[in-house]
């Protein structure tokens, strides 16, 4: 047997053989049709009902007393206390099941199927007799199973984040209330899916693999296809090429997108994480600004039954309507400064008194960007629209009707992150070659966040694009306020992790 393995893994896989060698399969491949689950008994069972049922799940603890012995069964949803008498399980002489394999053999992590009756204990627990008793998985590992002292002190909970990230699938059974974070992003994003749908919206694909990356400012990752011999980008959004579908005649497109960005990780960032974006012809940002609230406020009582939901020391509020700022107002009312008129060498100036990072990269609508990150988005906790951004900053987005040096642009801001972004879409091919072309200049200058220039979404926007609207949404962040997460890798299956060691 190898050193490599500890001494419980080496005796777990003796067990292994010895069932092998009494002729049992511990994998097998039949079906194992399962009837009920531990929750479903443990609500509906009533004292002299006759129920006989089938489960399955994984051993939990177990209390050995001779001929009798209880066990936590753990399935999918709960756990359920489970009585095996020696004579019950085998009627017969050979009480090979019991004394061999259950009392030596099979060990806390195996996971078994059993049948048999339900029944009240004299202490009033509802249990189950079994009755037949099938191995279905042998366990060759240890769970990190917590311990609890006689004062009811937890030792040893598999609470490490490292582990519980890197080994999402111990933490889910040895903590089964993480599965009530994930339970609630998708009724998230069902309800949300369910919401778009009846607007008669068409959920859509597009490409992953792009060969220019675009809709969003941020670094790609890089790849190469051999047989076309040309590099191509994860995407970073899926925004040029749904409103390629808008151009195409589609009057509102959305999708649920996985994105990709080399950047920084944080407990806010993740390098792949998911957005939902949408876009509806004929529409404007001030249409965008109240389907949004419509639709955050329906997914707050979807998943908690009202609009209020806790989130950290803070009482979040989604019911309609939301505060509104401009971009402009906000600066002034949380930084205490006026920047509306001042131009780009004013503006680092100013950003530098304020105590912003500020590097030579930075065209005026990036330190922007920074000011409202430092002084602003922090202190936005209720739901917050903040609006008419400048035009530097937004080269995606049509210019305001009405605001020199503006946009139709919107992010809703919440906890203090923003949750999603929305403009009216610049359709003037014209006007949008000319912001990539500025674009352009900040690559040149080290912003390693310009976007390039796509030839061919200018060539369909030439071709006539509707007036329409636009919105991303960020799934991975909205989850983390629903379920009242501190990490986005708590909403995150499998978030991405360093190598490990």
């Amino acid at each position: 047997m190898s050193t490599d393995f500890s001494e419980q893994e080496i005796v777990r896989r003796e067990s292994l053989q010895k069932l092998i060698d009494l002729g049992i399969d511990c994998y097998p491949a039949e079906l194992f049709n399962v009837n009920n689950s531990s929750k479903n008994i443990l609500d509906n069972y009533k004292e002299g009902d006759s129920l006989e049922v089938v489960i399955a799940g994984r051993i939990m603890t177990r209390r050995i007393m001779g001929k009798a012995s209880f066990v936590e069964l753990q399935d999918s949803e709960g756990k359920i206390q489970l009585y095996l008498n020696r004579d019950e399980i085998c009627p017969e002489e050979d009480k090979t099941m019991y004394n061999q394999v259950f009392k030596k053999l099979l060990d806390i992590g195996d996971i078994i199927g059993v049948s048999g009756s339900v029944f009240i204990t004299q202490v009033g627990e509802i249990s189950i007799l079994v009755k037949s008793l099938t191995v279905l998985s042998k366990s060759l590992r240890p769970l990190p199973l917590p311990k609890t002292d006689t004062d009811g002190n937890v030792f040893d909970a598999f609470t490490d984040p490292e582990k519980r990230y890197r080994q999402r699938y111990v933490d889910l059974v040895v903590n089964p209330h993480v599965k009530e974070a994930f339970i609630k992003r998708t009724v998230l994003t069902n309800s949300m899916r369910q919401y778009l749908n009846s607007k008669e919206y068409l959920e859509v694909e597009t490409p992953i693999l792009q060969p220019l990356y675009g809709g969003a400012a941020a670094r790609p990752f890089k790849t190469h296809h051999n047989t076309l011999d040309m590099d191509l980008y994860l995407r970073i959004a899926n925004e040029l090429y749904l409103k390629r579908l808008i151009v195409g005649g589609f009057d509102g497109v959305y999708e649920f997108s996985k994105d990709f960005r080399n950047e920084g990780m944080s407990r806010f960032h993740n390098p792949e994480f998911t957005q939902m974006e949408l876009y509806v012809a004929y529409k404007d940002y001030n249409w965008m600004m109240e389907l949004v609230e419509e639709m955050v406020e329906k997914i707050a009582i979807d998943i908690h039954g009202k609009t209020e939901i806790t989130v950290g020391e803070n009482v979040i509020n989604f019911k309609r309507p939301w505060k509104r700022y401009t971009m402009y107002e906000a600066i002034e009312h949380f930084a205490k400064v006026d920047i509306s008129q001042m131009q780009e060498k004013e503006l680092a100036k100013t950003a530098k008194k304020l105590g912003v990072n500020v590097d030579s990269s930075m065209g005026r609508g990036r330190l922007i960007d920074e000011i409202f990150g430092d002084f602003c988005e922090p202190k936005l906790i209720q739901p917050t629209f903040i609006t008419d951004y400048p035009v530097e900053m937004s080269p995606l987005a049509k210019k305001h009707r009405s605001k020199n040096g503006l946009v139709e642009r919107f992010e809703a801001v919440c906890n203090g992150k923003e949750i999603c972004n929305a403009f009216s879409e610049l359709n003037d091919p014209i006007d949008q070659r000319k912001r990539f072309s500025e674009q352009l200049e900040l690559a040149k200058r080290g912003d390693e966040e310009a976007m390039q220039l796509d030839e061919d979404f200018l060539r369909a926007l030439e071709y006539g694009m509707p007036p329409t609207a636009g919105l991303g949404i960020g799934i991975d962040r909205l989850a983390m306020i629903m379920t009242n997460s501190n990490s986005i890798q708590d909403v995150l299956f499998f978030p991405q992790m360093k190598k490990e060691n």
